[in-house]
């Protein structure tokens, strides 16, 4: 039977293969932080030779590309996302030539490699804001700085008030006097990290030599961070800066809830500079060659905005606007009704106007909590086959492949600046340290992933049961859960946009075409707390025969290759599997 089941798969791929869209369309794309994923020189921090040595793995879990969190030399106060050299690697993880031998061995596998580009804001550390404090001439205005205001015609201070309320994301004023320059500079997440200013076309160009610079080393495109934050609102013509409404939701006014950032987010000139980054990748291409460079965009702005980041109509924008809605919008009290929700509330807003957009699915970052920890262990496999199922392009953050989970860490040992400036009785509200621990190898020291004494971040206390050399023993773990939907995407080349979903009795069912509907497959989740019987021909009267199990969940009592009337399809608490139905062909149900 499963000698069957494989050449059935293989047919309606023979059938459909003709008409494969673009490479990054259906894409796999992992995300590496690199701090964490492996150390390859014993110091506890993670490498890119680290990264390296662990390539195979990628591609043999139907990895397409992967993004790595920042690398770039930094002082590291907030872990790469400061800046203080566009055009070096931060030695703690390498040189160049650890980076470009990455790219050469990525390219061997068949991997294609992205970078995280951080635009909004550079270190303080960072050549241009040495030379803009001081004044230097062409770099005056590299940042945004402002004199402050007198809070009264009377007001004798030595230092004036900030020029506005505006709040950081990391708590306090967005604003830092500068003693060299005697002025404020806007920093809207650390002090160490002072924003450029996007309305200086120098600034505008030097960042775009910066992705030239990258592009021409081999990368096939960019994440691009914080992209909702890159303006603010115009001074007014008196020189002033608005203050931003209140919320109302707090009285602490250092938290960044404390007022509304409507001046200080989405701006319109925010979408024209994501449109003029495309550009550059576009030209890059027509110039050189090779595949679609492609923008990945970070923003968890109102769903009507993030829409803009495709495109305007008339000219393109990211190929994938993030979207995070899996991590804002659900959890462990989820029901089947709220993900079907979740999924079209995506869909149904894509932007019609705009040709060959797709969708895209993520369910896990470096900046939130594990798959395992927000919805259960038991809902491992199910997030990972629904993410691996669903149209478009699926992210995955490194170790949700294997199920690892949050690791609780204490204040002493908390290095995430978000939770150091929120201190200890606040912290775990905003640290990001538990998702960012040492990637699980095996049961050895540390994991397997350091052969130093101490580890930059402490190690899961379970990474002797939950690790990739424990997982791949085991046929039926989450890696090879993993392994075999990424194989099983592979195997079917659906029509592009096709799904169907549908609920019952708490159970999502998820239905994706092959291409000239030779084939169906459903993905199915028990989301409830006790089995259900579906009949799938209540919803498809015209479906008759029986389902293959194309991949099972690691609770699943059936077996790849096993067979269930279409009909009559029982499903566990909790369990969830993909099932094949070649509906070209007639079956004969015997019994039920």
């Amino acid at each position: 039977m499963l000698r069957w089941f494989t050449l059935a798969v293989a047919c309606c791929a023979v059938v459909c293969a003709s008409s494969a869209e673009g490479w990054w369309k259906s894409a796999v794309f992992y995300q590496i932080y690199p701090r964490s994923f492996m150390d390859s020189d014993g110091d506890g921090i993670g490498d890119l030779r680290g990264i390296a040595q662990r390539l195979d793995y990628l591609r043999d879990n139907g990895i397409d590309g992967f993004w790595l969190s920042p690398i770039f030399r930094s002082p590291m106060a907030d872990f790469g996302y400061d800046i203080s050299d566009y055009y070096s690697i931060q030695p703690e993880y390498g040189t160049m030539a650890d980076f470009d031998a990455l790219l050469q061995e990525a390219r061997k596998r068949g991997l294609e490699v992205i970078l995280d580009f951080v635009p909004n804001h550079t270190s303080d550390e960072h050549e241009w804001f040495k030379k803009s404090e001081a004044r230097v001439p062409g770099f005056e205005d590299f940042y945004v700085w402002h004199p402050g205001r007198k809070t009264s015609a009377n007001d004798t201070a030595a230092r004036p008030a900030p020029p506005s309320n505006w709040v950081s994301y990391f708590r306090g004023s967005a604003w830092e006097w500068s003693d060299v320059r005697q002025e404020y500079y806007l920093h809207q997440f650390l002090a160490k990290q002072p924003d450029l200013n996007y309305r200086n076309p120098a600034v505008v160009e030097a960042m775009k030599d910066v992705m030239r610079f990258w592009l021409a080393k081999g990368v096939v495109g960019y994440r691009i961070d914080a992209v909702p934050a890159l303006f603010e609102v115009a001074m007014d013509p008196d020189g002033q800066y608005p203050d931003e409404p209140l919320s109302g939701n707090t009285n602490d006014p250092d938290d960044p809830g404390y007022t509304v950032h409507i001046y200080t987010q989405d701006r319109n000139e925010t979408l024209d500079m994501v449109y003029q980054w495309r550009a550059v990748l576009d030209e890059f291409q027509q110039q050189h060659g090779g595949k679609e460079r492609i923008i990945m965009a970070e923003t968890y702005s109102p769903i009507e905005i993030v829409m803009k980041y495709y495109g305007n109509g008339t000219v393109p924008g990211a190929q994938i606007p993030f979207n995070f809605h899996f991590i804002t919008d659900l959890g462990a009290s989820s029901s089947a009704e709220d993900f079907q929700n979740t999924i079209h509330f995506w869909i149904d807003h894509m932007p019609a106007n705009l040709n060959s957009v797709v969708p895209n699915w993520v369910a896990g970052n470096h900046d939130q909590h594990r798959i395992a920890t927000r919805f259960g262990d038991d809902m491992i496999d199910a997030m990972n086959m629904i993410l691996l199922s669903l149209p478009g392009v699926a992210v995955t953050y490194n170790g949700e492949e294997i199920g690892m989970d949050d690791v609780w860490i204490s204040y002493n040992d908390t290095v995430d600046p978000a939770a150091c400036n929120a201190g200890p009785d606040r912290y775990q509200y905003t640290t990001r340290d538990p998702e960012r621990t040492p990637f699980q190898w095996d049961s050895t020291k540390n994991s397997g992933f350091s052969s130093g004494n101490h580890t930059w971040l402490p190690i899961s206390p379970n990474y002797t049961q939950v690790n990739v050399e424990k997982e791949l023993s085991n046929p039926s773990s989450h890696l090879w859960v993993y392994r075999n939907m990424t194989s099983f995407r592979r195997a079917i080349i659906y029509e592009p946009l096709s799904l169907v979903t549908f609920t019952e009795q708490n159970v999502l069912v998820l239905r994706r075409s092959g291409q000239n509907i030779v084939c169906h497959t459903y993905t199915m989740v028990n989301i409830g707390n006790g089995p259900v019987t579906i009949d799938l021909t209540k919803q498809e009267p015209s479906l008759a025969g029986v389902g293959h199990f194309a991949v099972v969940s690691v609770s699943s009592k059936h077996r790849v290759g096993d067979v269930v009337p279409v009909n009559h399809v029982v499903i566990e608490s909790k369990e969830s599997f993909v099932l094949f139905v070649d509906v070209s062909t007639t079956y004969e149900v015997i019994a039920i």
